[in-house]
């Protein structure tokens, strides 16, 4: 669990230091006052990513060249330093170079926001997401894999659309994305058959209903990186980027037989979406042998009674969970025992 969070310069927080709980705690307040920012924080300080941005120089505040976050977690003391050239870590004091170092001695996270609909409402990207975020927090060899990808990716578009790029060039990292492609699509294949069952389950409590819960991963490769590769090859080249590979793929999501993006109603997809971060929240206690920490932004004061119950009961005990909320109208002490902080202006005040 997190014992304690500072913050210095990030986002709209010149300054802010306070305590946590075991069982964690609700922050509340009206819109643009910074709660998201304080959940954003936590998730960055352990898994050096944000949910929101997509580069550091968006989470140092106006006027300041750097930010910091810093706390105590699972009796480590960790710190993490942000300009625009990246991240600097720290854990106990000791500076650590490789993030693989810093993100096996930090904890676990689930994150849940009204956002979440995109897992059934958008495109594959959310999706892919989704399954890459569980994927690197509890499995090293898939981390490696996810990021040599990338790399190896961003490079490949670059040649694609220089026009002096060399074929050669362009083929070594097509079978550098070959590899570590391979690799990701197969993990990511387990990873939704264990997250199948777990899901299903999730999605028939929170609905009250029968109906049944799929998922199955979409390789559009179908197996073979190295064929799909050569079909596209053509339109790679006068397009500019690369075509194939799983980056690609997506995730079919079904309830009762049919599509949950195409037929399912509004109350079926964000039920849908909560049974996908249950059971999220499920693969990583098992796999990761710890509980994760539950980041949760805005999400009960939106949800029905019916569904707000369900997911209250169906978060584990022993989690710490930080919550955002405008209002405390949905909130039954008897059912969620929690400290309350008050945020305003950028303040968090305990």
């Amino acid at each position: 669990m997190i014992e304690s969070l500072r913050l210095v310069n990030f986002r709209c927080f010149e300054e802010a230091s306070f305590s946590l709980d075991p069982a964690g705690r609700i922050f509340v307040g009206e819109n643009a006052q910074g709660k998201t920012s304080l959940l954003e924080a936590a998730c960055l300080l352990l898994r050096l990513q944000s949910p929101r941005a997509r580069q550091t120089r968006q989470l140092i505040r106006e006027g300041a060249d750097s930010f910091g976050i810093a706390g105590e977690a699972w009796g480590r003391t960790l710190q993490v330093r942000g300009d625009r050239k990246g991240l600097a870590l720290k854990a106990d004091g000791e500076g650590i170079l490789a993030r693989r170092d810093y993100l096996a001695e930090s904890g676990l996270v689930v994150w849940m926001g009204n956002e979440d609909l995109d897992l059934v409402r958008g495109g594959g990207e959310s999706r892919r997401r989704f399954l890459d975020f569980i994927a690197t927090q509890i499995d090293p060899e898939y981390r490696n894999h996810w990021a040599r990808y990338r790399k190896a990716l961003s490079a490949r578009n670059r040649y694609l659309k220089s026009y002096s790029a060399r074929e050669g060039v362009v083929t070594a990292y097509t079978q550098i994305l070959i590899k570590h492609g391979g690799e990701m699509i197969r993990l990511r294949e387990e990873l939704c058959e264990r997250l199948v069952p777990r899901a299903a389950k999730n999605q028939q409590v929170i609905s009250g209903e029968t109906e049944e819960l799929s998922m199955s991963y979409v390789d559009r490769s179908k197996g073979d990186l190295e064929t799909a590769f050569a079909k596209v090859e053509e339109s790679e080249t006068r397009r500019g980027v690369t075509l194939a590979g799983p980056h690609r793929d997506d995730v079919k999501l079904m309830v009762a037989g049919r599509s949950a993006k195409d037929f399912g109603s509004e109350g079926q997809q964000r039920t849908v979406a909560l049974a996908l971060k249950l059971a999220q929240g499920e693969i990583l206690c098992e796999l990761g042998n710890r509980p994760p920490v539950y980041l949760i932004d805005d999400v009960f004061g939106e949800l029905d009674p019916r569904r707000r119950n369900a997911l209250m009961t169906r978060l584990p005990e022993d989690a710490q969970k930080l919550i955002t909320t405008t209002n405390l109208d949905w909130w039954d002490q008897g059912e969620l025992e929690l400290g309350v902080t008050e945020v305003k202006a950028g303040a968090a005040g305990i």
